[in-house]
């Protein structure tokens, strides 16, 4: 997906949200913003918006010395919803179909989201998990439960901290089945990493590799050689997030996106209003 003009406003105000949250130094905050600024006149638009974002990610990083900037915000996003998960757990059991319901309620967790939402609560997160099945839904039910049944491997492309917790009750529904869980290579916005997937207790479970990569999204031209193998080999692959979506959808593949639809650029492009899980396959 290419970057649309209505993105650049987007990421600018991400910038300056991240300087925020580690810095109370504004002259740190003007001087990457006007970096960001910078870098939007000279842009490829003909690139995704992660490839932005992970430019000034890397860049907050090294103005600032601190290698995990939302370390703190993910550490209470994975807590809050470890706290949820055994009512989530009984959810799922007690529904007549818990595979459309692991599947919703892990689309809800795509909520945690620092990059749409830089002012994230607790409570936004307890809430937009809750009403995971009042949500507006688009997408083929059948299909996706279809071809889950004729996988032998699944490559499941994580997302956020927190959300990556709610991922268990998908990943639960779709064992026994070879299952292999990619988090990103390195820290940027509030994503998950190795770290986060073993704080869920989700290594046990699956095999969880990293992708190489600092973006906030899968570009696989930048990720790593055994990412590019493992997706050329998987029978289904299931990307999580918006990022996943604008890094991917126009790679070829057995690709399911699972995601909340967060902006006006990405509502336009499925034709579904904001705040719609999709289950879009590509």
């Amino acid at each position: 997906m290419k970057t649309s003009l209505d993105c650049i406003p987007c990421l600018l105000r991400q910038t300056l949200e991240a300087a925020r949250l580690i810095t109370s130094d504004s002259s740190t905050h003007e001087r990457l913003l006007r970096e960001a600024l910078h870098w939007a006149e000279r842009m490829d638009l003909n690139q995704s918006p992660p490839a932005m974002a992970q430019r000034i990610h890397r860049r907050l990083r090294e103005m600032t010395g601190v290698n995990d900037p939302y370390r703190e915000t993910k550490e209470w996003q994975n807590r809050v919803v470890m706290e949820m998960l055994p009512a989530l757990q009984a959810e799922v059991m007690a529904s007549g179909d818990p595979l459309l319901t692991a599947t919703r309620l892990a689309i809800a967790g795509n909520a945690i989201d620092m990059g749409s939402n830089g002012q994230l609560t607790e409570q936004d997160v307890r809430q937009a998990v809750q009403k995971a099945q009042m949500d507006p839904f688009s997408g083929d039910v059948e299909r996706f439960r279809g071809a889950v049944s004729q996988a032998e491997t699944i490559l499941y492309l994580a997302d956020n901290a927190g959300e990556i917790a709610i991922d268990r009750l998908l990943v639960d529904q779709l064992l026994p089945r070879r299952i292999i869980v990619v988090v990103r290579g390195f820290h940027v916005l509030n994503d998950a990493t190795r770290v986060d997937a073993e704080r869920v207790g989700l290594d046990p479970v699956v095999e969880v590799i990293d992708n190489g990569s600092d973006a906030p999204g899968t570009i696989l031209s930048d990720g790593s050689q055994e990412l590019r193998e493992r997706f050329s080999a998987a029978d289904l692959i299931i990307a999580k997030g918006q990022g996943n979506y604008e890094s991917l959808s126009d790679e070829p593949g057995n690709i399911f996106f699972l995601f909340k639809v967060k902006c006006r650029v990405i509502a336009d492009r499925v034709g579904q209003p904001m705040g719609t899980q999709m289950l879009l396959h590509a």
